[in-house]
């Protein structure tokens, strides 16, 4: 078969497996696999050889890496320094040494059991965010948490691939190699060092000069492929040459450009990489040992999932929240691969080890999407059980006015507001170090989790007359809303939301109020952008106002149909056409008036202050 017809066959059969594996909720890389499989040996048999399409898809994987390292911002890494160093630092640290030193106990050489030990306690990054994206749980406690983990598993790749040959059978090298080696590999990262600090930041001007959007592209692929190839030049990791190149630009003012540019290619050429694994599979092996290989898969997913919920757990992550990240980060991960192919050609795997680790790997990929479903019913019917058993008397908190369920930014703006109006609000949260920080400034911060009854009823939500529902996790809130919606009927409730659907589901379950994180700033931004365009000032002030007006009134409608994906979006479509309608005759009204009912007057900010948020959503 001709190179041209492998594209058209690989091409196709990612064109119809992903698609397909995204509507099963199974996920990109799922896909991808699934289409290695589908025209490799074990399915159609159109490819055999699947080494060179391999090491083309091994760019996906150096792209990745790049980019991971222009995420790396010092000021960034450091606001996160506690979950990436010590929740993701701890899970490395523990599950790869937890594995290693069994597989020493039993006798298995040590760089054997090192590859396979921190190789298995890596999980996927490219599905795992993803999967959180798909689901709109990014910001989320538990996304958040699973964020900085894969970030501190994606940096801890590069010194496990320069450990790696630290390990190799002696006889592989010659006396006095290694120290010329060393000094080589110290030569090559200080010129890389001094290239990303004085010499790419003047290319990267001297392209941007230019004003061509495809110079720019190919000047960034250049310095990526170029680094890479002179690492692999001289015996070190192209993966490492990348991302010492990103780490050093991420503070650099092409930051953002540089990941835009190379994101298209890194997508691309991580499927393919995907595809030559899903080509590679030999899964002879699971028809000829399927209850080792079942058990190995098992073995990884549970020994993963405990280890990451202990240790969210000694990081103050709630219950469910740990769960969630325990689950989510189960399944192994693309750089297992890339770190066993290394160690095979290093004399550390055999060719049937690596094949048998890597079905491992992919059959946990392929068993997560199912885990993470299985996880959200059973957390949801324990839930629902919990809020039906008869609950222990949790120790009785004072009661007060408000209260508040979540100490995040939005919460504290709500606590500090009442404070200084001298409203004694009481707060739960869940998350420790917030709970410390309210406790510093003075404010009356409980650990709990405000879903549960005994919780509520401990702070004696009975007597309270507002609920705030400021948590940043959606299904969080729907769970507070639903408690108390059964348990509280009386409790008027007033709830954030992060989108329409949130802010429908709320409404549904009565909440009285529903405020959008991000709806008022977006129309006091309006504002000031027709205010720019020459609009008086107070007109344009009075138009948000019939704007928010008629949004709200229209919420009703959507709210009837918000569980049909089609009507809602009939629905959307009449409701701006009217509102079309609607300003194209205020433009020919000589006077306009603020409404007379509907939506209160829009808060006057001036310009330089930060909104802080809410409004219809």
């Amino acid at each position: 078969m001709s190179d041209l017809a492998k594209i058209v066959v690989i091409l196709a059969a990612a064109v119809l497996a992903v698609p397909l594996a995204k509507r099963l909720g199974l996920g990109a890389v799922i896909g991808y696999l699934l289409a290695g499989v589908l025209i490799g040996p074990w399915g159609l048999a159109l490819i055999r050889e699947h080494e060179e399409i391999l090491h083309v898809g091994e760019l996906g994987v150096v792209l990745l890496l790049f980019i991971v390292g222009l995420e790396l911002q010092p000021s960034r890494l450091w606001a996160l320094r506690r979950p990436v160093f010590g929740l993701g630092g701890l899970q490395v640290l523990l599950t790869g040494g937890a594995v290693m030193a069994v597989m020493q106990w039993l006798g298995w050489h040590p760089g054997t059991a090192f590859v396979i030990g921190f190789g298995l306690s890596l999980s996927s990054t490219a599905f795992v965010l993803q999967l959180l994206g798909e689901r709109g749980e990014l910001t989320a406690r538990h996304g958040r948490d699973a964020f900085a983990v894969l970030l501190m598993q994606d940096v801890a790749v590069i010194p496990m691939l320069a450990i790696l040959p630290l390990f190799a059978p002696s006889e592989r090298f010659e006396p006095g190699e290694d120290l010329q080696k060393a000094l080589v590999a110290g030569l090559a990262i200080a010129g890389v060092v001094l290239a990303g600090r004085y010499l790419l930041p003047r290319l990267f001007r001297l392209v941007a000069a230019a004003h061509s959007h495809e110079i720019a592209t190919a000047a960034a692929l250049l310095v990526v492929a170029a680094t890479a190839l002179g690492f692999t030049h001289i015996g070190l990791s192209m993966s490492l040459g990348a991302f010492l190149v990103g780490m050093l630009l991420s503070d650099s003012e092409f930051r953002h450009e540089l990941e835009a540019n190379i994101e298209p290619f890194k997508g691309l050429l991580l499927g393919l990489f995907f595809v030559a694994v899903g080509l590679s599979a030999n899964l002879g092996l699971l028809t000829k040992e399927p209850g080792v290989l079942l058990a190995l898969t098992a073995a990884l997913i549970a020994v993963k999932a405990l280890l990451l919920f202990l240790i969210a757990r000694l990081f103050g992550t709630a219950p469910r929240p740990a769960c969630k990240v325990a689950v989510l980060l189960a399944q192994g991960g693309e750089f297992a691969f890339v770190l066993f192919a290394v160690a095979r050609d290093l004399a550390l795997l055999t060719t049937r080890q690596q094949d048998e680790l890597n079905l491992a790997v992919t059959l946990s990929m392929a068993a997560s999407p199912m885990l993470v479903r299985l996880t959200d019913s059973l957390a949801e019917r324990l839930a629902e059980r919990r809020r039906r058993r008869s609950p222990a008397q949790a120790e009785p908190i004072a009661a007060a006015p408000v209260l508040i369920a979540g100490y995040g930014p939005f919460g504290q703006t709500v606590a500090r507001y009442l404070r200084v109006h001298g409203i004694p609000c009481t707060v739960l949260e869940t998350d420790l170090k917030r709970i410390e920080l309210g406790r510093a400034l003075g404010q009356t911060v409980h650990f709990g989790d405000a879903s549960r009854i005994e919780l509520l009823r401990a702070a004696s939500a009975g007597d309270a007359h507002v609920l705030v529902i400021a948590v940043d996790d959606g299904e969080t809130s729907l769970c507070i809303a639903r408690t108390v919606r059964h348990h509280f009927p009386r409790l008027r409730t007033i709830s954030r939301a992060c989108d329409v659907r949130h802010t429908l589901a709320l409404m549904e379950l009565g909440v009285g109020v529903v405020t959008s994180d991000t709806y008022l700033s977006a129309l006091e931004m309006s504002e000031h952008v027709a205010v720019a365009l020459g609009v008086p000032a107070g007109q344009a002030h009075t138009d948000v106002l019939h704007f928010r007006a008629h949004d709200q009134r229209n919420l009703d409608r959507l709210r009837a149909v918000h569980h049909d994906e089609a009507r809602m979006l009939d629905t959307a479509r009449a409701i701006i056409a009217e509102m079309e309608e609607v300003f194209r005759e205020r433009r020919h009204t000589p006077a306009t008036q603020p409404p007379a009912a509907g939506a209160p007057p829009l808060p006057r900010i001036a310009p330089r202050e930060a909104p802080q948020g809410g409004g219809t959503g």
